[in-house]
C-alpha cells in the first residue's frame, strides 16, 4: 500500500465534505478524494440551501457541529424564512448562495482541518478481505494504480456513479455537465453483493442576466433581519440580492407538448424514475394539464456572474426547444441560454441494505451517504454525510456503539429511518409531513435538541458550547420569570388594561398565561413594562434577541401540544430502544404472518420500532415479536442515544 488512513471518503460533494470533516474532527486520519479539487461542494443544481424541511436538516447539521449552516451564512446572498403565516412546525429558513464562493470557502476550510488530507483522484475499485466471513473493507485502488489502505470507506458519489446526461436524443457519460462519470466503482459494489438501481434527476437552463427584462417581473426580497442558519452566525457577510418571479403560459405548454417525444424522458431514452416532487417542466405539463401556468423563480448564481438559475423549468428537451419555450415566458422573451438544461441518470444502492448508522449490513467498514442511497438534495446528502462520518469513527476506529438519531429527535432520524425501512422507487425528498412529531422537531429548537450530542461526540468546541450553555440558561431563567411574575390590573394604566382585556381580572394573570394568548407577543409585554430579561444576561444583537423571544413564545404558546407529543414519544420509545439480533430467524416465531417473515428477513430491522414501519408488517406482528423476545428472555440492548439520555438529560428538552 502506498498510503494508509483510518477513513477514506470518496466524493467531495455536500455529503463527502460533512463526512470528512466529522471524521477528522473526531480524531481519525482522513482522506477526502475528489475527481476535481476545484469543485468541492459545488452546487450542481439550484444555488440555494434550505427550504421546507430541508432548512430543518441544515439547522440540525449545524447543531451537531457540521459545517453546511456556517458555509451558507458565510456565502449567502439572500435569506428568507418560509411559511411564516403558518404554524411553527412548518416554518423553514432558505438562502440563496453564491455558488462559486461557497465552493471556494468549503475547499479553504477543509484544507485547514487537522487530520484531514484532500487529494484529486478517481477511485477505480474497493479492496476487502473476507476469509469466508462478512467482507471487511481494507482500502481503495485509484485509477492511477495507487493503493490506499484504510479501515473504513465512505462513498458519497452523488450523480457521478455511472452518470449519463440526456439532452433530447443526445446522451453521453458524465457526472454532471463538463465532468467525467465514475464508471468502474459500481462493479466493486456489485461484487460485494450489493443490489443497485438507476435513478434520474435534472436541471434547468441558465440564463444571461443582461438579456432578461427585470422591470416587468415580480421582485422577491429577502427578510430583514435575515434568518441565519448557524447558531454562531451574527448576520450575512455578502451583499444581498433579490430574486424574481415569472410564470409559464399556455403558449409555453403548447410548445413543450408538441415536442414531447423529442425529450429524453418521453422519447424513451431515459428508463429510470425521477423525483416526483421536483418534476421536469415536461412532467408538469403532462401531469398537471389543468394548470394554466407554473412558477419560474429567477435566482442569481452569485455576485460575480451574470448567470441566472431558472428554477421551475428543469428539462431534458433539445436545446432548440428549450430556447423556443423559454422565449414565451414573460420577461424572458429575449433571454439568452448560457448553459442548457439536462437530465442525468446515475446508479444508486437500494438503501434497505444499510443500517441506521449508514454502514452496509453485508460489508463491514463500508458506509454510503447521499444520492447513492436514493435521496435528492444537498441538505439530505449533507445530513447523511455527517452521520456516516461520525459512525465510521465510532464503530470502525473506536470500537464503540453507533450514533443513531431517532424519529422523535431529529429530521435526520426521520430521513435515515425512512431510507432503511421503506421501499423506494424514486429519489427521496424530505418533507415536514414525513415527521410524526414535527412540533417537537422545529427548526428553531435544533440547538436545544442536538447540541449536547455534538458536544459529546467532540464536534462542538468550547467557545460555542459556552455560548450555547449561556443561551439555554437564559431561556430557563426567562421561562421561570414568566411562570412566577404576575400582571396586576391595578398596576396597569387603564387604557392598556382595556386594550389587553385585563380590567376585569381580580387576581391578576401570570406573564406565562398572558403570553400564551394567540394574539400576544413580546412587544405587548414590553408595552406593559414586562419585556424580556434576555438582554440582562446576554451580549445580544437584534437577530439574537428576536430569535430568543420567538423561541420563548413558541415554548409558551404550544406547551400543551408539546407535552402531548412528548407523552406519545414516551409510549413509543420502548419499541425504539429494543434491538433485534442481527442473525434473528423470523421463521422461528410461531404466529408471525408469512408476509411479515419475508419483509423482516429482507429488511433486517435493527429495532422493533423500525420493524413497525416496514410496509407489510403490522402492529400485531410487532406485538408477537415483543412477546416472543420476553418469553425467550432475549438480551435487550439499548441504543447509544438511549444510554446517553438514560438519566433524563434535560438538555434534550
Amino acid at each position: 500500500m502506498d498510503d494508509r488512513y483510518d477513513i477514506v471518503v470518496i466524493g467531495a460533494g455536500h455529503a463527502g465534505c460533512e463526512a470528512a470533516y466529522a471524521a477528522a474532527r473526531m480524531g481519525a486520519q482522513t482522506l477526502l478524494l475528489t475527481m476535481h479539487l476545484d469543485h468541492i461542494a459545488l452546487m450542481s443544481c439550484n444555488p440555494s440551501i434550505g427550504g421546507l424541511a430541508k432548512g430543518h436538516l441544515v439547522r440540525e447539521i449545524d447543531a451537531l457541529g457540521g459545517i453546511m449552516g456556517i458555509a451558507t451564512d458565510q456565502n449567502g446572498i439572500q435569506f428568507r424564512m418560509l411559511n411564516t403565516s403558518k404554524g411553527p412546525a412548518v416554518r423553514a429558513p432558505r438562502a440563496q448562495v453564491d455558488k462559486i464562493r461557497y465552493s471556494r470557502w468549503m475547499k479553504h476550510f477543509l484544507e485547514n482541518v487537522p487530520n484531514l488530507d484532500l487529494r484529486q483522484g478517481t477511485v477505480e475499485k474497493l479492496l476487502w478481505r473476507s476469509n469466508g466471513q462478512t467482507p471487511e473493507i481494507t482500502g481503495v485502488v485509484l485509477q492511477s494504480g495507487e493503493r490506499i489502505a484504510c479501515r473504513a470507506v465512505i462513498i458519497t458519489t452523488g450523480t457521478f456513479l455511472d452518470g449519463v446526461i440526456h439532452i433530447g436524443d443526445r446522451s453521453f457519460p458524465a457526472g454532471r455537465a463538463g465532468e467525467c462519470a465514475a464508471d468502474t466503482l459500481s462493479s466493486s459494489l456489485r461484487e460485494l453483493g450489493l443490489e443497485t438501481g438507476r435513478l434520474k434527476t435534472g436541471t434547468p437552463a441558465r440564463l444571461d442576466r443582461r438579456t432578461i427584462q427585470w422591470e416587468i417581473l415580480e421582485v422577491q426580497h429577502g427578510d430583514d433581519p435575515p434568518p441565519m442558519f448557524s447558531f454562531v452566525s451574527r448576520g450575512p457577510l455578502l451583499p444581498q440580492l433579490p430574486c424574481y418571479l415569472t410564470y409559464t403560459n399556455s403558449e409555453t405548454h403548447k410548445i413543450i407538448l408538441e415536442n414531447l417525444q423529442r425529450s429524453a424522458l418521453y422519447g424513451g431514452f431515459i428508463k429510470s424514475i425521477g423525483p416526483r416532487y421536483c418534476p421536469s417542466i415536461e412532467d408538469k405539463c403532462v401531469r398537471f394539464a389543468d394548470k394554466e401556468r407554473h412558477q419560474v423563480f429567477l435566482e442569481p448564481e452569485g455576485l460575480d456572474t451574470n448567470e441566472i438559475y431558472a428554477n421551475g423549468i428543469s428539462t431534458s428537451l433539445p436545446e432548440d426547444v428549450q430556447r423556443e419555450f423559454i422565449h414565451t415566458i414573460r420577461g424572458l422573451e429575449h433571454a439568452r441560454i448560457t448553459r442548457v438544461g439536462y437530465a442525468i441518470e446515475y446508479t444508486f444502492v437500494y438503501p434497505s441494505q444499510i443500517r441506521a448508522s449508514l454502514e452496509c449490513k453485508s460489508v463491514n467498514g463500508l458506509f454510503l451517504a447521499g444520492q447513492i442511497n436514493g435521496t435528492t438534495g444537498y441538505e439530505e446528502a449533507a445530513a447523511q454525510g455527517l452521520i456516516a462520518g461520525i459512525n465510521a469513527v465510532l464503530t470502525r476506529i473506536c470500537g464503540e456503539e453507533s450514533f443513531i438519531l431517532k424519529r422523535d429527535e431529529a429530521y435526520i432520524g426521520v430521513l435515515i429511518d425512512d431510507l432503511i425501512t421503506k421501499d423506494h422507487t424514486e429519489p427521496y425528498r424530505m418533507f415536514t409531513s414525513r415527521a410524526e412529531f414535527r412540533l417537537l422537531l422545529r427548526q428553531d429548537n435544533a440547538d436545544l435538541r442536538l447540541t449536547e450530542y455534538g458536544r459529546k461526540l467532540g464536534l462542538i468546541d468550547d467557545a460555542r458550547y459556552t455560548r450555547f450553555s449561556e443561551y439555554r440558561a437564559a431561556l430557563e431563567k426567562e421561562l421561570e420569570r414568566l411562570r412566577t411574575s404576575t400582571i396586576r390590573p391595578s398596576e396597569v394604566p387603564r387604557e392598556l388594561a382595556a386594550r389587553y382585556k385585563l380590567e376585569d381580572l381580580k387576581k391578576g394573570i401570570s406573564l406565562w398565561q398572558f403570553l400564551a394568548r394567540p394574539d400576544i407577543t413580546y412587544d405587548d409585554l414590553r408595552q406593559l413594562g414586562y419585556g424580556s430579561s434576555f438582554y440582562e444576561d446576554w451580549a445580544f444583537d437584534p437577530n439574537e434577541l428576536k430569535r430568543f423571544e420567538e423561541q420563548v413564545e413558541l415554548m409558551v404558546k404550544y406547551s400543551g401540544y408539546i407535552a402531548r407529543q412528548e407523552s406519545q414519544v414516551e409510549r413509543l420509545r420502548k419499541l425504539e430502544n429494543l434491538r433485534i439480533p442481527d442473525d434473528f430467524d423470523y421463521s422461528s416465531v410461531r404466529g408471525l404472518r408469512k408476509e411479515a417473515v419475508q419483509k423482516l428477513s429482507s429488511k433486517r430491522p435493527e429495532t422493533l420500532g423500525q420493524a413497525l414501519r416496514i410496509a407489510g408488517v403490522n402492529p400485531a406482528d410487532v406485538s408477537i415479536l415483543l412477546i416472543y423476545f420476553k418469553a425467550m428472555r432475549q438480551p435487550v440492548r439499548q441504543t447509544r442515544n438511549a444510554e446517553l439520555t438514560a438519566h433524563g438529560d434535560e438538555s434534550q428538552g
